[in-house]
């Protein structure tokens, strides 16, 4: 099962026999750096004194790793950034070699060695990964980028069944869903907060930005979960959530998605799938607003309960 970043990068683990095609393209420094955790001498590195725009990436599988609004002058001799490219594209471990504790940062893709991270950066993080100009190959903008530099081609679906909560939940678990966020749509205006929209006065859903690789999944198979998750017979309400920002309703992309919605919805209904007709709202997508960060990933962070069934079994 393919494994993605949030900032739509396949990030699956390679398999050592592809790793081992990639290592054979590279000379000896960069294979005892990469390989081996070695550490190219301070002052050095092709990269350290690099300013133009673009983007850093593992020399080994080409995967994005750290970007040049991040980069800053450390002092130090080697490529110093205060934050990853995305943080699921870096992975970290302990480093106890010459008798000192250091963290180790690593391709989480490939698992090549290209630095280690100190916490004597600059605002906002207060990071600094310091980095081997050897572990990367840098990406000037507008340069024609290889296929494994690239972001995978994805499609943006909404949902709003309810609380969103578990819809952001629910379809985090489908194959082939990149990222899900929590926000609010199809309103009367502008930058909404929680508070206005429980007020019922904004026109808002409560609604679930899915992004999704249609390689993997197609939108069809997205509505067939949803349709499990919820009630989508209720009228503005689900369960004890009662207001219209708890309304049934599919903010489709383009025309493709509103026709495929739409037979979706005749489908159900010519089957007889639920005992009351569907209330499901299917119209064209407006405005997105995300929701505070607190509603982000909240059944994860919380570990409550909400849309217990299960769409993907």
């Amino acid at each position: 099962m393919p494994t993605y970043s949030r900032a739509g990068y396949d990030i699956t683990p390679l398999a050592a026999e592809a790793k081992k095609q990639l290592l054979e393209k590279l000379d000896e420094e960069t294979i005892r750096i990469t390989q081996n955790a070695g550490t190219e001498r301070p002052f050095c590195g092709t990269l350290l004194d690099n300013k133009k725009d673009g983007f850093y990436a593992c020399v080994v599988c080409g995967l994005p790793l750290f970007a040049s609004d991040h980069k800053f002058t450390s002092g130090t001799g080697w490529p110093s950034f205060f934050s990853p490219f995305a943080k699921e594209h870096v992975a970290t471990k302990e480093d106890t070699q010459f008798g000192m504790k250091r963290v180790e940062i690593l391709c989480a893709k490939c698992d090549s060695h290209l630095g280690h991270v100190f916490e004597d950066g600059p605002k906002p993080t207060g990071k600094r990964f310091c980095l081997n100009s050897a572990s990367l190959h840098f990406y000037e903008e507008g340069e024609e980028l290889p296929t494994e530099s690239k972001p995978v081609q994805t499609e943006t679906a909404y949902f709003a069944g309810g609380c969103f909560w578990g819809i952001e939940h629910w379809f985090q678990k489908g194959k082939g869903v990149l990222n899900v966020e929590s926000g609010y749509m199809q309103g009367d205006t502008d930058d909404p907060t929680y508070k206005d929209i429980c007020s019922g006065k904004t026109g808002h859903a409560e609604t679930a930005k899915v992004m999704f690789d249609p390689k993997v999944i197609s939108y069809e198979s997205l509505l067939h979960a949803f349709f499990k998750m919820h009630d989508p017979t209720e009228v503005n309400r689900q369960g004890p959530d009662v207001g219209s920002q708890y309304r049934s309703g599919v903010w489709t992309t383009s025309d493709a998605q509103q026709k495929t919605a739409i037979e979706f919805v005749k489908g159900l209904t010519a089957k007889n799938t639920f005992d009351a007709p569907i209330a499901t709202q299917v119209e064209p997508a407006e405005q997105f607003y995300l929701a505070e960060e607190g509603h982000q990933d909240y059944i994860e962070n919380t570990g409550r309960a909400c849309h217990i069934t299960n769409p993907w079994e």
